[in-house]
């Protein structure tokens, strides 16, 4: 029979076994990422944390409050959903810890920066100043953005932002660019004002394929670009309009179109752009189609509200008052997220993210394949 003395030695050799498997495990899930680095850009559909109840959009000035975080982080985390959104998604496929946010300076940013800005647009805010458009509360755009990457990126050693800069190419050789959808904010800002949509079209366009231009200029190798989704299924568009303005999946026809002629016309510019930067892998991200499909077959992807938020006042069709948004005082939540489309009226649940997500990394709204960026970086043999 062993002794005492004997059964605490087995245990203890299994415990340091175990312990050194484990650490193991974890240094080369480490070593097999394929990116060292996130950086992340866009507006509150990638914001994961640099505004706060007060100093965001207009209307949605509560995401610092419960039930805002409920699903999955179980409390606020200044994120405009109720969890993880599609840049959340994205981490997590690649093993990484999710972005902190730039505004953050207690945070650790060795593995990446979210610049992403809730209310950001891709014209510059002066534009909106100039013509009274007061809606837009949040002072940042794509501009703001870059300046902001580009003050990072010198913290880093990358000072003269080229791509032949040694340091630069440390950074971006192994660094995945995820430009997230931006441009919407531009759109609903000129609401009820005399600004065109082809004003804002144009305008945004520029300032948005000039914003990516400027990363691959200088050395940014993996680059992922999403398009705008169907703005017209977002619950505040449909409140906001008349019935007699619906499309094939029921939502507001003329945003849907808008939206999707923005996005034809950017991808357009990123097939040029693959021209011109040949050594770079440049995916769009289909966000528009993803959304249709999914408004085509909403059973499919277990969703049963597609229009109703889940997080709003009043109840009735839409759950939807622009004078009672979420988060605030007379605001309730539904009972299961995971079948609303519509979270607070602008922003999606993590339902939705997460299936939008999943039609990116795996499935076939990413343009080439996510895997194929995959694929090019690990025969970069840099990772």
């Amino acid at each position: 029979m062993p002794t005492l003395f004997t059964v605490f030695s087995i245990l203890f050799t299994i415990l340091i076994l175990a312990s050194s498997t484990q650490a193991s495990a974890t240094k080369t899930a480490t070593n097999t990422r394929p990116f060292k680095k996130i950086f992340a850009f866009g507006d509150s559909y990638t914001d994961t944390g640099n505004t706060r109840s007060g100093g965001g959009p207009s209307g949605f000035g509560y995401v610092s409050n419960p039930p805002y975080g409920n699903t999955f982080f179980h409390h606020p985390t200044n994120r405009y959903s109720d969890g993880r959104l599609v840049i959340d998604f994205v981490a997590e496929k690649l093993s990484m810890p999710y972005l902190p946010a730039y505004r953050n300076n207690k945070a650790d940013k060795s593995n990446g920066v979210n610049f992403a800005v809730a209310g950001s647009t891709a014209i510059e805010h002066k534009f909106f100043e100039r013509n009274n458009l007061t809606l837009n509360i949040t002072p940042q755009s794509l501009q703001t953005q870059l300046y902001q990457f580009e003050k990072f990126l010198a913290s880093q050693g990358c000072v003269n932002m080229t791509a032949t800069s040694k340091q630069c190419k440390a950074v971006f050789d192994d660094a995945l660019i995820w430009v997230g959808e931006i441009g919407a904010n531009d759109y609903a800002y000129i609401i009820g004002s005399t600004v065109t949509g082809n004003t804002i079209q144009k305008l945004a366009l520029k300032r948005s394929t000039n914003f990516v231009q400027a990363l691959l200029n200088q050395g940014a190798k993996y680059v992922v670009v999403q398009g705008l989704p169907a703005t017209g299924c977002l619950t505040l568009a449909m409140y906001l309009s008349g019935d007699d303005d619906r499309d094939d999946i029921g939502c507001l026809g003329s945003a849907n179109r808008q939206s999707f002629s923005h996005n034809t016309i950017y991808q357009a510019k990123l097939e040029d752009f693959r021209k011109q930067f040949p050594e770079a892998v440049i995916v769009y991200a289909d966000y528009w189609n993803a959304y249709h499909t999914i408004m085509k077959n909403p059973a499919n992807y277990g969703f049963k509200e597609l229009y109703k938020v889940c997080c709003g006042t009043g109840g009735g069709e839409l759950n939807f008052d622009i004078f009672g948004p979420c988060g605030s005082p007379v605001s309730s939540m539904c009972t299961v997220p995971s079948q609303y489309i519509n979270w607070d009226g602008v922003h999606l649940t993590e339902g939705m993210y997460k299936v939008v997500s999943d039609m990116f990394l795996n499935g076939t709204f990413t343009h080439p394949p996510f895997d194929y960026l995959l694929k090019k970086k690990m025969q970069a043999g840099i990772i």
